[in-house]
This record gives C-alpha cells, structure tokens and sequence, in this order.
C-alpha cells in the first residue's frame, strides 16, 4: 500500500517539473531566438517477487514474473532546435540565422558563448555587440565612425560604407553535431558540452550552415497551441497522480478501522 503512496509522489513531482518546463516556453513566447524544450520520463526501478522464466516446480517454467514499479523520473529536457519564424524589423544589425548555425558571442571571463538571437546593436566604440553588450566574434569588425550603410548578404559577406570607400569582410557561424547537448546559460546564450561535441566554423550558406538575413529577427519556436494543451495533460496527470494518493489514503484508513 505505501508503495503505491510513494509512486504518485514521483508522479507529482514529475508532471510538476514538466508544468514548469511549459511555463518556461511560454514565458519566452516573445524571446528572439528561444528554443522549446521538452521533458522526456523514465520509469524507475521493478521490485520483482517472481521473475519471469523462473521454475514453477517439474520443470514447468513461469511464462511471466511479477513485477511492481516505484513511479518515474524525469530524465532529461531536451532543446528543440526547428525554426523560428523570421520576422522583418528593417534595422541593419538584425541579423537572423535561417538555417543550421549558431552566433559566437564573448563572455565577461574571455569564454565563448554562442547565441541564435541575431539582434545586435554597437556600443560606443562601434563594436557589434548583444543586447547585454557582449562583443560579437565570428569575423565581425568595428563599425567605423561616419559609416552610412551596412549591407550584410545572406553567405556572410559584409560591407561597411563610408565617406572613405567601403570595407568588405566575411563572417562565420558555428554549428554542433548535436545542439541539443548545449547547455543554457540564459540571456539566449549557450555554452558547449562534451554531449554537443566541439564548435565547427563554417561560411553562411555553405556546406549547411544556414543563411544569414539582414533585417529580421528570429522569434521564439513555441507554438502556443502546443503548449496550452501540453498544460492540460500534465495538469491533468498531475490531478490524476493526487487522486491515486487519496485512493490510497483511503484504503489505508479503512484498514485501520476494521478492528474498533
């Protein structure tokens, strides 16, 4: 009986963290370059009173055991790497990546951190930089004073215009053999694991990394609908999990009063 008490607890708690992975997705409906992530469970370990395959007696064997499970666990949330949709803002440093590939970004401590969000600004010293004032890598150069238009194609190539004549250089982006596997340091920002493997550099628009388009903003990946009705399951789950446990409750409380 307390078995199963302790079964819908890892329920409960199970379906609440995946109640908080939902929230967080739909909290960052409106974040430029945010990617959904998802819960996967697992099922914890089997008491097992009999196995399957064990002698009944005359050599006669058991065509299955019993067993009786413990509840589950979240195992992992997984990042979801599709798409955003790409939004026109017309700014010039609006930057977003259509397409594999990532945006190498400069931490405080000099490490590299890397960044879908494609919304880049200048600080005063011309530097392209994030919305938190990280410095952009990648083979972005300073933004010189006096500059009339910057033209950005989608493989990377970038022109900077002035009264003096024009600057011309290339970027590059970063891609991993598995995204998933990066870890999230907030401010749309992730850093890279020995689960996402090494950065790979490469040129917009070749050998698969994805294009660079001037003048949109990658939004969020969460698709709202999804969600609402991903709430509703785990609410539901989770309203299901308290109902064992009262059932529970309730058996235990008829047992105690079977002698008065």
């Amino acid at each position: 009986m307390n078995l199963s008490l302790y079964s819908a607890a890892t329920g409960m708690e199970a379906q609440q963290l995946n109640l908080n992975t939902i929230a967080n997705n739909l909290a960052n409906v409106n974040t430029p370059g945010f990617k959904r992530s998802t819960i996967q469970f697992q099922d914890l370990l089997y008491q097992k009173p009999r196995n399957a395959g064990a002698e009944s007696g005359g050599g006669d064997v058991v065509p299955t055991g019993i067993e009786v499970g413990n509840g589950t666990r979240v195992a992992s949330t997984t990042k979801i790497f599709t798409q955003g949709q790409l939004t026109n803002s017309g700014q010039q440093l609006d930057l977003a990546i259509q397409g594999d590939g990532f945006y190498e970004v400069q931490k405080p401590d000099g490490t590299v951190a890397y960044t879908r969000d494609g919304s880049f600004k200048l600080n005063s010293s011309g530097q392209v930089v994030t919305t938190d004032g990280r410095p952009v890598l990648g083979g972005f150069q300073n933004v010189p004073a006096g500059t009339t238009a910057i033209n950005v194609s989608e493989s990377g190539v970038v022109s900077y215009q002035t009264a003096s004549g024009t600057t011309t250089f290339n970027l590059t982006l970063s891609r991993f053999a598995n995204p998933a596997g990066l870890q999230s340091l907030g401010g749309n920002l992730y850093a890279a694991t020995g689960a996402s493997g090494a950065a790979e550099a490469g040129a917009p628009g070749e050998n698969g990394f994805g294009g660079v388009m001037q003048g949109y903003v990658e939004t969020s990946n969460v698709n709202i609908v999804e969600e609402m009705v991903n709430l509703i399951v785990a609410q539901r789950a989770y309203e299901v999990n308290s109902k064992s446990i009262q059932a529970s409750d309730e058996m235990l409380q008829n047992v105690n009063q079977l002698k008065r």
